[in-house]
């Protein structure tokens, strides 16, 4: 179906070719008043669906069916108002009825007939798929429930639950939408479990091949699952002159979707960082450092460069702000200035672990323990100092490695076309590279901070993860582990007074923020 969108803020006239359209944007963003105004454009065609409001009182005028019957079910039942859902069990029994009535009839004149699918033969074929441990029985006029595992009492379809209701509703409500209607769904997810959700729209959209369907959602596992679907963002809504600020979601081969749109869900500034979800330091320190932030591990430091870039990339789309941190590992000034320049930060400390060794970070935790925070930070230096010395010449080899690496990669990004020329580049980088050179030059640095206890420089440049227990902050402070010192930053963290201030100060500072 081709459908004509409602007014963009640019007064563009918008249209879009497809049957499946899903409309994601935060709660207030205006996607119900983005509904109601399709609603209104095909009033003839569109019919809204809401699983949640149909368990509520609603206003019976909304269906005209109901509206032609109200007054002989009034008369018969004497029924007070009703929920949609309600509605929806009357229609299917009257319409039970007719087909029963239809069905004796022309067995009287014909023997042999089929007995006539009706709708709720569909729904119950569908609910069934969707509650395999339940079974819907049809007795006495009424619609009942029942365990299909064991014998029991049944109950009316009035007393199922609410996930029970809703499944039940959306199907008969489908069935009932009008020839190549235009199905507008609020929520298609609210009070659906995870393992249905998806693959009951499936069965739905697939009950209706000729209905175009439009979601309304916040889910992104949701939006996600439609797969051959439209999809458009929504960034705001002006009530007064009624104008959507939206876009279309298109596929970008730099960015996974399910990441991107996961990012728009929150609508918070990005922070992509290194390591996993599950466990990692990174995720989270990070997390509590930067509350304001939607903070997502990457994995390793070259995808968390290459997604910040990419995201970046997409401002004029998305206008989130968003930036990456990635661990030092002997970047050079200069790699690290680069990196600065596409919003991505480096710590002046080797690796994440050594900002839980930040002076500021160990006086905070020792204060908030009752300790000496001077004192203890003091021998907490002197060990750290002592360790370094110890793993001296192992840190200089490190260091200069990854130098001559560095120098080699440079060296060979040329175009080489025959032996010859790759045996002359070789000859020539061997002669350029003095080893020696780097070797001795990094060593007396590093001496350099041992010999005046810079300890700044030396948390700076030392890869060394035992370093924390080793200096035995944890025994000094009456922590028994690693473990518990982080946890009783984090907590420090998470109740954001004065003390959390000062470590979130100290952290963004090691990052060269202010």
């Amino acid at each position: 179906m081709e459908i004509v969108l409602p007014q963009h803020t640019d007064q563009a006239v918008r249209q879009i070719e497809t049957r499946t359209l899903v409309v994601i944007g935060t709660n207030g963003a205006g996607k119900s008043s983005f509904g109601r105004d399709l609603l209104k454009r095909y009033p003839e065609r569109a019919q809204n669906i809401s699983g949640l409001h149909a368990l509520f009182m609603s206003n019976p005028s909304d269906d005209m069916h109901w509206m032609q019957q109200q007054t002989l079910l009034q008369e018969q039942l004497l029924l007070p108002r009703m929920t949609a859902y309600e509605r929806l069990i009357l229609r299917l029994q009257h319409e039970e009825f007719e087909a029963a009535v239809d069905y004796k009839e022309a067995c009287k004149k014909k023997t042999g007939l089929t007995p006539p699918t009706t709708k709720i033969d569909l729904i119950q074929t569908l609910w069934e798929e969707m509650f395999p441990q339940s079974r819907l029985v049809r007795k006495s006029g009424f619609i009942e429930l029942t365990s299909a595992s064991r014998a029991g009492d049944s109950y009316t379809a009035g007393r199922m639950s609410d996930s029970e209701k809703l499944v039940f509703y959306l199907i008969g409500a489908t069935l009932y939408a009008p020839q190549e209607a235009l199905l507008i769904v609020e929520e298609p997810e609210t009070l659906l479990h995870t393992s249905i959700k998806n693959l009951l729209w499936d069965k739905i959209e697939q009950l209706r091949p000729d209905c175009s369907f439009v979601y309304l959602t916040h889910d992104i596992d949701f939006a996600l699952s439609r797969h051959a679907s439209k999809r458009l963002w929504i960034r705001s809504y002006d009530a007064d002159h009624q104008l959507w600020d939206y876009e279309l979601i298109e596929n970008n081969r730099s960015l996974p979707e399910e990441l991107y749109m996961e990012i728009l869900g929150s609508r918070k500034p990005i922070l992509f960082i290194e390591g996993t979800e599950s466990n990692s330091i990174d995720n989270r320190l990070y997390s509590q450092v930067f509350p304001d932030y939607l903070v997502k591990p990457m994995g390793g430091c070259q995808k968390v460069i290459e997604t910040t870039k990419a995201f970046n990339g997409l401002k004029d789309f998305h206008t989130l702000e968003s930036m990456g941190i990635v661990d030092r590992d002997r970047r050079t000034e200069a790699e690290i200035a680069y990196l600065n320049e596409q919003h991505i930060y480096v710590p002046s400390v080797a690796e994440v672990e050594n900002l839980l060794m930040l002076e500021a970070v160990i006086k905070t935790v020792a204060a908030r323990l009752m300790k000496k925070p001077d004192a203890i930070f003091q021998t907490v230096k002197q060990n750290v100092v002592r360790l370094f010395a110890k793993d001296l010449e192992e840190q200089v080899i490190l260091h200069a490695k990854h130098q001559v690496k560095k120098k080699l990669e440079i060296a060979l990004n040329v175009k080489i076309h025959s032996f010859e020329q790759l045996n002359e580049r070789v000859e020539e980088i061997h002669e350029r590279i003095q080893t020696d050179v780097i070797y001795h030059h990094i060593k007396q640095t590093f001496q350099s901070y041992i010999d005046t206890a810079d300890y700044e420089s030396i948390l700076r440049v030392y890869n060394q993860k035992g370093m924390l227990p080793q200096s035995r902050l944890c025994q000094l402070c009456g922590i028994s582990t690693k473990e518990h010192y982080l946890e009783f930053i984090l907590s420090i963290l998470q109740e954001g007074k004065e003390d959390a201030e000062i470590i979130r100060k100290a952290i963004k500072r090691s990052l060269g923020m202010k």
